[in-house]
């Protein structure tokens, strides 16, 4: 037996509890762990709350209607979350109509790299007897991106892409554990 669900959403902040209840919901009555649900259903929250704040024009003011009034873009105000739980993995998509993810490279510019880069700038720079002066890491203080990082972290297999025209989709994938008797487990 599986399960599968998807739910369409406004982009307001009050709908990123409401998916992550939805799919503990599903995860209590199927049985699945309580470790790997709330893994889940971390990274489900962080994936909502990117899609809530990046995923589409907030101005509401895209296109000409009929009558020379603006009107928001279809999509613009409502982003998608499916979840597919079968018997060994769950599966979940997060796709909005923002402008989707910028080049990866431009996603995770290597810490280590601008790291290396501070201390060559400064080497000499100091008294002698001084300590070395060291660069943050960056993705720990980073005002945005963590939520990515933390979505790799808890999730099996993570994919950051953009749908054939606008947005964004992150889908990310965990082998379930069960509980005794859980009602999916065949």
């Amino acid at each position: 037996m599986s399960i599968w669900w998807s739910l369409h959403l406004r982009r307001e902040a009050a709908s990123v509890p409401l998916a992550r209840r939805f799919l503990l919901g599903t995860m209590e009555t199927a049985g699945v762990d309580p470790d790997v649900s709330f893994d889940l259903s971390v990274a489900l929250s962080e994936a909502c709350a990117n899609a809530v704040e990046h995923g589409g024009d907030r101005s509401g003011l895209a296109e000409q209607g009929d009558r020379g009034t603006e009107r928001p873009p279809a999509d613009s105000g409502q982003y998608r979350v499916t979840a597919y739980l079968d018997g060994e993995t769950c599966r979940i998509e997060v796709a909005d109509s923002g402008p989707g993810f910028p080049a990866r490279r431009a996603l995770r510019p290597a810490a280590h790299t601008e790291h290396a880069e501070h201390i060559e700038k400064t080497q000499g720079a100091e008294p002698a007897g001084a300590q070395p002066t060291f660069a943050p890491y960056l993705p720990c203080v980073a005002e945005s991106g963590r939520g990515l990082d933390l979505i790799e972290q808890l999730a099996d297999h993570v994919h950051f892409g953009n749908r054939p025209g606008r947005g964004a989709v992150v889908s990310f994938d965990k082998v379930l554990k069960w509980r005794e008797g859980a009602l999916l487990m065949v």
